[in-house]
């Protein structure tokens, strides 16, 4: 075992492991963060499709966002990295009741935890997004705060931030268990050596489970797959992320953007979930997402899309993080299952986690971490906007 002992050791270097480490250093700690592939965001965090929101409909999550937004609208003014940061708004169409109502009534919610959000009339609605479908258009919800950066760009600068902070990162290393003496953490196993510390941070994303059995924790997290794409660069001509989430054959909601560079990027939530870690592209998704975009938005019919991937949203059974201390062995701190929000939620989690470890919690946190505990009972309500 390596003679450095460490204030944490973070498992992970994507979405959430690199804002947590990043964070944890501002606070002074001694951190090592550790990662299985060959450098920063390569698990899930490359496979994002960069669009960054506070819009949830819990108000844990919503304070999360709030706080990353903070972090990705101001990085470049504060830390000079380019990351692509675009304030577009977010927009959840409304062309049935169904979705109208469960709209407005999430409105009490959002706007209670602080959020900037309203209702838009049709007409509203088409003049923010003058090429939707009109027919059958009933209005929808705007939050224009909201807005997208790129995943990579995003991580590779908290990354860099981090190291010039002192953080140690370790790439092409697993961590293979979690060393235990007396109910506390110890440090590390890893398929190269060990590390001392006596708190350890689960950001493992879609392989968090596995590291928490081998520190005789549990995390009830499970990937499955979805698929998204980008299509050729062109010049503006959409500004918010359009969300629909009329469920359709196969599919529930979709969502697409227009990039800062001019891209559009789309992403679908298949349906039912296809659970696995298999990241190889499917023929079904592109002429799924394909027709329904068209028919929303007949503009995009002829865009030529450049290419699709597949990437893992590490899912809990209701649809929300869990973050927080285990009961059972001191030192070790969950922040994993962003079900697919990780990018989004990253640097908020990522700054709680640090006032966690470091015992320095502020108004929220408390209600946060209550709302999101790894003890808190998994039977209730799932998230309506996940």
């Amino acid at each position: 075992m390596s003679t450095a002992v460490y204030d944490a050791i973070v498992v992970g270097a994507g979405s959430v492991g690199m804002p947590a480490a990043m964070s944890l250093a501002e606070m002074g700690q001694k951190v090592l963060c550790v990662d299985q592939f060959a450098s920063p965001g390569q698990g899930s965090n490359k496979a994002a499709i960069g669009g960054i929101r506070a819009t949830h409909s819990s108000p844990a999550k919503i304070r999360l966002g709030l706080d990353s937004l903070r972090t990705f609208s101001t990085w470049e003014k504060e830390h000079g990295d380019e990351i692509e940061w675009r304030q577009c708004g977010y927009l959840f169409v409304a062309y049935r009741p169904e979705e109208q109502k469960t709209l407005k009534d999430l409105l009490v919610i959002q706007k209670k935890a602080g959020l900037n959000i309203d209702w838009l009339s049709r007409e509203q609605v088409i003049e923010l997004a003058p090429g939707l479908k009109r027919e059958g258009l009933l209005g929808g919800t705007y939050s224009p705060e909201d807005g997208s950066a790129s995943p990579m760009l995003s991580c590779l600068a908290f990354h860099k931030r981090a190291v010039k902070l002192g953080v140690t990162c370790l790439f092409g290393e697993r961590v293979t268990s979690i060393i235990r003496r007396k109910g506390k953490v110890v440090g590390v196993r890893t398929d190269k050596g060990g590390y001392a510390t006596g708190t350890v941070i689960n950001a493992a994303g879609a392989w968090a489970r596995q590291l928490a059995q081998t520190g005789g924790q549990d995390a009830p997290v499970q990937p499955d797959c979805h698929e998204a794409g980008i299509t050729e660069p062109v010049g503006p001509f959409l500004k918010p992320m359009v969300v629909d989430l009329r469920p359709a054959p196969g599919s529930r909601n979709y969502y697409f953007y227009q990039h800062k560079p001019g891209q559009v990027i789309f992403c679908i939530t298949p349906d039912p979930q296809i659970l696995g870690t298999d990241r190889r592209e499917t023929s079904a998704f592109l002429p799924m997402i394909a027709r329904r975009m068209v028919d929303l938005m007949p503009q995009l019919a002829n865009l030529k899309v450049r290419r699709t991937w597949r990437g893992l949203y590490p899912m809990t059974p209701d649809g929300s993080p869990i973050l927080g201390r285990s009961q059972t062995l001191a030192g070790y701190v969950d922040a994993v299952g962003m079900c697919g929000q990780g990018y989004m939620l990253g640097p908020g989690v990522g700054a709680l986690v640090a006032r966690l470890v470091t015992e320095r919690l502020k108004d929220g946190d408390a209600q946060t971490l209550q709302e999101l505990s790894p003890q808190r009972s998994f039977g209730g309500g799932t998230e309506a906007l996940k």
